[in-house]
């Protein structure tokens, strides 16, 4: 999908096309491997989706002009994806992962050394970029909680790695913060950011979290898809005890064998978790899962309708229906 997609957006295009040369420019820094690992995350076949939302909600009212100047609308863009940039790296790293988005990652080429000199040089490019241009609103506060938002899921995630008891409200509560809350956090300031009443940024804050939820469920359902397709490693989170969605949606099921491969941990060998893979899509793990974006992504889409009518309305609502059907 990445770039493709919005061509059926052609302003919207344009003002991404303005983020990633905005996002090279603040990621340009004088140590060559440094540069060298910035430069790779930022062209590694991102699709902008965070800064694209915030663009669409700075038009909710405001179609024909912003009350806000280009520059600044898209520097606050280019935060949202240097912070998402700097937390797919550092996980990169904790995982051990030897690709991110179908290439080899950052800590995998360069080392994890330089990336995590590339992690943290992010978070202050993030910083500077917040504090040039939020610093005198409510948004500098909730960047801030943010990323504790951020992190605290993933301490959630580490801490149940393995855990075959988890709850579907631990589910939640992880997703919320590896995803759900950056959705949030550009969905509301673009909402604020575009002049939109503080009834119409509530409401964008409950759209970018139903949408962040569906988002990750639907990126848990890819995990049991064709990996070679999709540009994934085959089920990487099931190899080191993060168990997605559709695997817990089916722990309550009267499967021995499931129980008895799970119980292997991180000695779980390639055939073996391929049969994991398997068992789960039998025992309706897949399409339970396929259910609940559904019902996460309808949620999104009852709050889109009660936007004002706008044509940034139109294409919230229209993007927010191709995610559920994406296929990377």
């Amino acid at each position: 999908m990445a770039f493709n997609l919005w061509l059926q957006y052609p302003e919207l295009a344009k003002n991404i096309e303005k983020v990633k040369h905005n996002l090279q420019d603040k990621i340009s820094v004088d140590y060559p491997d440094l540069q060298a690992a910035l430069s790779k995350m930022a062209s590694n076949g991102g699709k902008f989706l965070r800064p694209a939302f915030f663009l669409l909600f700075t038009k909710l009212t405001a179609d024909s002009q912003n009350r806000v100047d280009d520059k600044k609308l898209i520097d606050i863009a280019t935060s949202l994806e240097v912070l998402h940039m700097s937390t797919l790296i550092h996980d990169d790293i904790i995982d051990d992962s030897p690709k991110r988005r179908g290439e080899v990652s950052v800590q995998s080429q360069f080392g994890k050394d330089i990336a995590v000199y590339a992690g943290d040089y992010l978070f202050t490019v993030f910083f500077d970029l917040i504090t040039d241009n939020v610093l005198d609103t409510p948004f500098f506060k909730i960047n801030s909680r943010t990323m504790k938002k951020i992190l605290l899921g993933e301490l959630n995630q580490m801490k149940h790695r393995y855990n075959t008891q988890q709850t579907f409200l631990n589910y939640l509560r992880n997703v919320n913060g590896k995803t759900a809350y950056l959705f949030r956090l550009a969905s509301a300031e673009g909402a604020y950011f575009g002049g939109a009443s503080s009834q119409t940024v509530s409401l964008a804050t409950r759209i970018g979290q139903n949408i962040g939820i569906s988002f990750q469920i639907l990126d848990d359902i890819l995990d049991y898809s064709d990996a070679s397709r999709l540009n994934k490693p085959t089920l990487e989170d099931l190899a080191t005890g993060v168990y997605s969605l559709p695997l817990l949606l089916v722990l309550n099921e009267d499967s021995d064998e499931l129980h008895t491969l799970l119980a292997k941990k991180q000695d779980l060998t390639l055939p073996e978790i391929q049969r994991i893979q398997a068992l789960v899509v039998e025992l309706g793990g897949v399409e339970k899962a396929k259910d609940l974006a559904a019902k996460f992504t309808n949620k999104a889409l009852i709050d889109i309708d009660k936007l004002p009518d706008s044509t940034a309305k139109k294409k919230l609502a229209k993007l927010t229906k191709v995610l559920l059907k994406r296929t990377n």
